[in-house]
């Protein structure tokens, strides 16, 4: 069911068990996906600052590769998923235009980690996200939102991005829970194993 109809939905309380709670955020160009992701896999109805986008935004957003899209996130996404008995995580979807940027490094505090959602067809768009997120020292997962067949590999987009090895990349579909849900997965596990890494170096 759509996350906006005006039905009600049954809101399932946090489990009794949580003892973690996560704070990750999704970042990436403008119309990548990034409130399309938060939706399909909160297990609560998401908070959407979305609204329609009118022409004051005519010649300042970008809409080349995204002409169908009518709306746009003006402040943020808010979900929450349980990924087990204990472990929270509370999603955030920045926005994407650049005249929003400057809410970013708010979203980052208390930010343990981020997923940078990348649309192929508009790479440079993903710049501005891992710039900030390497000056913030923030560990973060680049996922490729698949809008049809790539043209090029995940190797290959590794070295667009110019990714260190250490980065995880990996392809999903922002609009299917299951896809979703694996995202976080893998960037609960790049948080894990960091902080592993840091244990032992220690």
């Amino acid at each position: 069911m759509d996350s906006r109809s005006s039905e009600p939905v049954a809101r399932p309380p946090l489990q009794t068990t949580a003892k973690d709670g996560v704070k990750i955020v999704i970042v990436g160009g403008f119309g990548v996906g990034k409130t399309t992701m938060v939706r399909s896999v909160s297990e609560i109805r998401p908070l959407s600052t979305e609204e329609v986008m009118t022409e004051a935004g005519v010649g300042i957003d970008d809409t080349g590769a995204v002409e169908e899209k009518n709306t746009t996130t003006v402040a943020f996404d808010f979900g929450r998923i349980s990924l087990d008995a204990q472990m929270v995580l509370y999603l955030f979807g920045a926005p994407g235009q650049e005249r929003f940027w400057f809410l970013w490094d708010r979203l980052f505090a208390g930010t343990l980690g981020a997923v940078v959602l990348v649309d192929t067809r508009r790479v440079s768009d993903s710049w501005y996200a891992i710039d900030r997120l390497e000056h913030h020292r923030m560990p973060f997962i680049v996922a490729r939102n698949n809008f049809g067949e790539p043209e090029h590999s995940l190797d290959d987009l590794r070295e667009a991005l110019s990714l260190s090895p250490d980065v995880p990349i990996i392809d999903c579909d922002a609009r299917h829970r299951s896809s979703s849900k694996d995202v976080l997965i893998t960037l609960v596990r790049h948080l894990y194993d960091q902080a592993s890494a840091r244990k032992e170096a220690s």
